[in-house]
């Protein structure tokens, strides 16, 4: 059994974060390890509280596991702040870690901040060029590459922009926040444009969809699986966990981890 690795923040409505990562990686078979940056106080109807883990803790676990558990695949989602963050890349070039994913989470599904501004460089300028794919959201990749992104010849600049001038060795922009009908895009880039197209789903139970979706690649590539059968069956998996969705909560429900991907 491989073994995979999340960085992330504790979710303590277990559908987002270290939580959702980790039942994913059980899904796709592998041996999820976790490493928690942040501790949040969150349901579905938002964050009401968050504090960021040590950055010196956050390096010891990190630590811990590349001692006893080096994991064949790792991604990173919330970093709280610039001094985690640091801490966080400073870890992962010291390991020399292999299919690093990074999600760069800023916001939470409800709207709610999960990262202090600061952060965004250290994700540029030291993450971002160790990363074999970096899967933001819209609004994420605006930020990142400091662009509007309304369409997807946009989105497709903007992944071109994180790969040739800041890094990455793939940027996988996701568009499920553009006005796109009743369609969903999703725009891939390793050297070509690669474009996913999927049925748009009228649901609230979206809360966790990234943390799940860059979870379910890392899982896959940890298994040996190519970077372009990882995308297409992660976001195979995601429509369906959104489609199967339990309908918990009273805000954005979580998705149904247990789905399948075809």
């Amino acid at each position: 059994m491989r073994i995979a690795l999340t960085i992330a923040g504790s979710d303590s409505g277990g559908g987002a974060g270290i939580q959702a990562d980790l039942k994913t990686f059980q899904r796709f078979g592998v041996f999820g390890t976790s490493v928690i940056t942040a501790i949040t106080a969150q349901n579905t109807r938002g964050v009401s509280r968050w504090e960021a883990v040590s950055p010196d803790l956050v390096r010891a676990q990190i630590d811990s596991i590349a001692a006893d558990l080096m994991p064949a695949g790792i991604k990173t989602g919330m970093l709280a702040n610039a001094a985690v963050a640091a801490s966080v890349a400073a870890a992962i070039r010291d390991h020399s870690f292999r299919n690093y994913v990074l999600d760069p989470v800023m916001v939470a599904t409800s709207g709610d901040p999960l990262m202090e501004p600061a952060a965004i460089d250290i994700i540029r300028d030291d993450l971002m060029p160790q990363a074999a794919l970096v899967t933001p959201n819209l609004h994420e990749a605006a930020i990142i590459v400091g662009e509007k992104l309304e369409d997807e010849d946009a989105m497709a600049h903007a992944a071109e922009k994180m790969v040739n001038e800041m890094g990455a060795q793939a940027a996988l922009i996701k568009g499920g926040h553009l006005e796109s009908g009743d369609r969903v895009v999703d725009i891939l880039y390793d050297g070509d444009v690669r474009a996913f197209r999927g049925k748009r789903l009228n649901t609230t139970s979206t809360h966790g969809t990234g943390c799940t979706l860059s979870a379910a690649i890392v899982a896959q590539l940890a298994n040996g699986e190519s970077l372009h059968a990882a995308v297409r069956r992660a976001i195979d998996y995601v429509h369906n966990a959104i489609a199967t969705a339990p309908g918990l909560g009273s805000g954005h429900g979580p998705l149904n981890h247990l789905a399948g991907d075809s």
